[in-house]
């Protein structure tokens, strides 16, 4: 008959218990570190107006983005002076877009994207135009809304 061991029946608790405390340990450790890296959630700001400059500091044919709140907007004016105000990021995959003077056209370098003046999507992946930005002018000031 195999005898057994008292103590072993102890020595497994024990065990258990030491590796059990030393991975509660390494969690109090890490959670605070993790918890600490993550940054706070933050509320999108509401913004219904925003200045965007003078008219005189863009020159026609060019385009600029802008922050509406914490989202980009591109702002062009025109070869003819006419001012437009797009959402700047692309309907397919979120990059910001850009006015390309040489092509006429709101540009994505993602995936080649186009889209024309009206925003409307003309070539490539993007499958819904951009949204419109209402531009008005008081005096040589710029002031970009969103359309209701």
């Amino acid at each position: 008959m195999p005898e057994t061991n008292p103590s072993g029946g102890k020595r497994e608790f024990l065990k258990v218990l030491l590796g059990g405390s030393f991975f509660a340990w390494l969690a109090s450790v890490l959670y605070p570190v993790l918890a600490y890296m993550k940054p706070p959630p933050q509320a999108g700001v509401e913004v219904s107006s925003v200045n965007a400059g003078l008219v005189s500091d863009l020159p026609p044919d060019s385009g600029r983005i802008i922050k509406f709140g914490t989202k980009p907007v591109i702002l062009i004016k025109t070869a003819s002076g006419d001012l437009k105000a797009f959402d700047a990021t692309c309907t397919h995959l979120d990059c910001t877009v850009q006015y390309r003077a040489d092509m006429g056209v709101i540009w994505c370098a993602c995936h080649n994207g186009k889209y024309d003046l009206t925003g409307r999507n003309i070539d490539g992946p993007p499958p819904r135009p951009l949204a419109p930005y209402r531009v008005t002018l008081q005096g040589d000031e710029i002031l970009v809304s969103k359309t209701t």
